[in-house]
Order: structure tokens, then C-alpha cells, then sequence
């Protein structure tokens, strides 16, 4: 457990220090949303909407994927978007 998040819930990841955008914050998919939640501040931003019947979120580097039953979601930290 991290700041009450279940880091092996798999649509939880972290963002880890030194390894592209978010270090340090959680990204979460929720009520289908994509969300960012930062430790310090305790706030929440949302990234994205619609995302629909995920099953599971990665992050490397910038980008975070998102897999889910009908598609695969890449969004990219540095541009706040959508990429293919």
C-alpha cells in the first residue's frame, strides 16, 4: 500500500523518480477516468475521460498505457494527449 493505493491493484502504476514524466505520482484508472494523484499536494487531477472497460494501466517512461477490453489507450505525459 502506497498513500492507501494497492500498487499491485493493476489499474494502479507509478511513476517512478527519474524515469520520464509523473515521478512520484500515482496513476490511477477510476470511474473511467485516468487520473494522476500527487503524494505532496494529496490532489488529484483528471488526464483523461472515457475510458471505457479498462483492465489494466502501465506506465514507462512518458507514456501510459492503458489496456482495455475493446482497445488499447496510449497517453502521453509530456503532450497531455492521446497518441497512436
Amino acid at each position: 500500500m502506497i498513500h492507501g493505493f494497492n500498487i499491485e491493484d493493476d489499474l494502479v502504476c507509478e511513476g517512478v523518480i527519474g524515469d520520464g514524466c509523473g515521478g512520484g505520482r500515482l496513476f490511477i484508472v477510476q470511474d473511467e477516468r485516468l487520473q494522476a494523484y500527487d503524494p505532496q499536494t494529496q490532489s488529484y487531477i483528471v488526464l483523461l475521460e472515457d475510458v471505457l472497460n479498462a483492465v489494466k494501466i502501465s506506465k514507462s517512461a512518458c507514456l501510459i498505457k492503458i489496456i482495455c477490453k475493446d482497445e488499447i489507450i496510449c497517453f502521453d505525459l509530456s503532450k497531455l494527449q492521446t497518441v497512436s
